[in-house]
């Protein structure tokens, strides 16, 4: 009878073998991502609460008396900003919805083509702060670390690597883990330490790993798409615009263009002015309606106006928009986690912060099995040489 060559080693447990693989992927997966894995998760979770954070360091920049008062129009303002830094042009403004906090004025010093921002009192037209670098502040920083590892528009498109990196190991846990879920809340606190890490890990990580994934997969979509903007602007090989003059007509108001904004579109709320930092950009109102999905964003909708002449151009009222430009503005909401307040930022935060643990448990859990492969590899070689050691004693 023919002998048949034994079958690969699949073939012999298929889901067995398919564990080992994914085992040993998860791992070495982890081993390469998991500093700039924690150095992402652990900003991010800082930057949940960034405005708390510059509300305790710097207070008087960002927060604002408001009690019965009325915003000054936004021409008043603009003269405010143009009149106090004449060699800065407006290039956006954020308006934030929380009366409390003061506008914030991005600009471009003329000569230059770098991005500053300003702090302004709305109520009063007070500048809070002159225009400075957008990392600045100790939360800048942190934004700029998070974003793009301090390695510029690269490193957006590194962090992204990280950003896939991390939703992969989520998968590969949950497909590893998925019958976890037996013994989802039970922790063996009388077992040896091994045992208790490697619980640990899969609890934190069967908890963590959907909103990682979530955060994992919004992350690399809006640095890949920023990165890729870039290259496309950029692919002849021009540098970024320098600011040389003001872009858009003098002869415009802006507050009669945002009260205009309203009227094409039905409960329109402004939150963010785009302001032409180049030849070509129109003047852009983009803003929140009221729409019952909690996942749209406060920047869904918008109004364009020539930056020239002040005509209409085009509104875009997210509400008549298709599913798939809705589910791309959730992303927004999902990746920073306030879409049911308070305390959905606290459970982004927190659970943003699981790789910590998943990095400490999954390193010891690691280490501890290196050490015995060694041990036993070396046990297994010590036998081998043990019968020559025998013979060879007298």
């Amino acid at each position: 009878m023919a002998e048949f060559p034994p079958l690969p080693f699949w073939f012999d447990d298929p889901e067995k073998s398919m564990n080992k693989i994914l085992f040993k992927l998860h791992g070495w997966m982890a081993l390469i991502a998991f500093v700039p894995l924690l150095v992402i998760c652990i900003t991010g979770s800082i930057l949940v609460f960034k405005h708390e954070i510059d509300a305790l360091l710097i207070e008087d920049r960002v927060r604002v008396d408001a009690a019965g008062r009325e915003r000054l129009s936004l021409d008043a303002l603009a003269d405010s900003v143009n009149s106090s830094f004449p060699n800065h042009e407006i290039v956006g403004w954020a308006l934030f919805q929380d009366r409390g906090r003061a506008d914030l004025v991005y600009t471009m010093e003329r000569g230059t083509d770098e991005w500053t921002y300003a702090l302004l009192n709305q109520y009063t037209g007070e500048p809070l702060r002159p225009p400075m670098g957008l990392t600045h502040h100790l939360t800048d920083w942190l934004l700029d670390l998070h974003y793009t590892l301090l390695l510029g528009d690269w490193g957006m498109l590194i962090s992204s690597v990280f950003s896939i990196l991390l939703c992969l190991l989520g998968i590969t846990g949950l497909i590893l883990y998925r019958n976890f879920w037996k013994r989802f809340f039970t922790l063996c606190w009388d077992a040896r330490l091994m045992v208790y890490f490697s619980d640990l890990h899969k609890l934190v990580g069967t908890i963590g790993a959907p909103v990682l994934l979530i955060l994992g997969f919004t992350g690399a979509w809006w640095n890949i798409t920023h990165f890729a903007h870039e290259m496309e602007e950029h692919a002849d090989g021009h540098a970024h615009q320098v600011m040389e003059q003001r872009l858009y007509s003098d002869r415009l108001s802006l507050q009669a263009l945002h009260d205009q904004a309203g009227e094409h579109i039905a409960g329109f709320e402004p939150t963010y002015i785009t302001m032409p930092w180049e030849p070509g950009v129109n003047i852009t109102f983009w803003g929140d309606v009221p729409s019952g999905n909690p996942l749209l964003s406060q920047y869904a909708s918008s109004v364009t106006f020539d930056a020239h002449s002040g005509e209409f151009q085009a509104a875009a009222d997210i509400r008549e928009q298709s599913l798939g430009v809705k589910v791309v503005d959730s992303y927004r909401r999902l990746h920073f986690g306030d879409f049911a307040g308070v305390w959905s930022r606290v459970l982004w935060c927190i659970l943003g912060l699981s790789p910590l643990i998943l990095s400490v448990t999954g390193l010891t859990l690691w280490y501890r099995r290196r050490e015995k492969r060694r041990k036993a590899r070396e046990k297994r070689q010590w036998k081998k040489r043990a019968p020559a050691v025998a013979v060879s004693t007298p």
